[in-house]
């Protein structure tokens, strides 16, 4: 197994001091092997002591044991790294980086991913009464597609992308109901003020958003997406595409638990929409 993968898996068994060496590794993967102990417990804001906690955790004898078996996983990934995108680069060669970065996003994301989380989430939306999706700018356009994703899926859904409609429709839920908030920041206040009163209302939150953000700790239940993106040139793309991956993750969850009959739902709506086509 993946080293980043057995971490994933031992989050929920792992203490508060670790789980912070955990989430530092994970959003700093390629990093960490160029540091020294001392460099990774002043970065995670821990003792050198956790970390090597940490690193037994895990399946490793220590931390150089440990930087050597995540070398070797990073060794045996393709390399898509990021090049910044320059006014002089051609057609192909924005093409070329812009693949090779988004690719380079979701092998990382998918080594950050706690299938915990995404299993509590899934538990909780095939539970819900009402599923509201919250966003604005980039994140707007995933609650969107969310929201067309999970209606589908015979869930009451709805996106909302601006903060008073946002705050609205946190005033009206109850419990059992479910807000999904995303961010590529995780640092909206506008957000986070919406988060807070569908949490008053009884509702669970959801989140999509950066590790240790105020969205995330703010979460009910925290989905952890890190991207870093040059935000002077474009609006954020690939994080845009993590976050509609893990949009997926959970409508997939979500339709293997409803299993036949919802399967049933998607043939009829698929039959009628037939005549709509030439």
């Amino acid at each position: 197994m993946e080293v980043t993968q057995r971490i994933t898996n031992n989050l929920a068994n792992l203490r508060k001091s670790e789980r912070k060496v955990a989430d530092y590794v994970l959003a700093n993967t390629r990093s960490i092997i160029h540091m020294r102990i001392v460099d990774l417990a002043n970065a995670a804001k821990v003792s050198e002591p956790t970390v090597v906690r940490f690193c037994r955790a895990v399946g490793a004898q220590g931390f150089q044991e440990f930087k050597l078996m995540l070398a070797q996983q990073l060794a045996s990934m393709p390399n898509f790294s990021h090049v910044p995108v320059t006014p002089a680069d051609s057609v192909a060669a924005i093409t070329e980086k812009l693949f090779d970065a988004t690719i380079d996003t979701l092998q990382e994301v998918r080594q950050q991913l706690d299938s915990s989380r995404l299993q509590a989430a899934i538990d909780a939306l095939v539970q819900s009464r009402r599923v509201e999706f919250y966003g604005f700018g980039a994140s707007g356009a995933v609650a969107v597609d969310a929201q067309h994703k999970f209606f589908r899926l015979q869930l009451t859904a709805a996106a909302c992308s601006d903060h008073h409609i946002q705050h609205m429709s946190a005033m009206g839920m109850i419990a059992g109901d479910v807000v999904v908030a995303i961010s590529q920041s995780g640092r909206t206040k506008a957000l986070l003020d919406s988060m807070a009163l569908a949490r008053q209302q009884g509702a669970t939150v959801i989140t999509i958003a950066p590790s240790g953000s105020p969205i995330s700790q703010a979460a009910t239940i925290n989905i952890d997406v890190n991207v870093e993106e040059d935000l002077d040139i474009y609006t954020p793309l690939t994080s845009r595409i993590a976050h509609l991956l893990v949009i997926d993750i959970l409508a997939f969850g979500i339709a293997q638990r409803k299993g036949e009959d919802l399967q049933e739902h998607l043939a009829k709506l698929k039959r009628g929409l037939t005549h709509l086509r030439h």
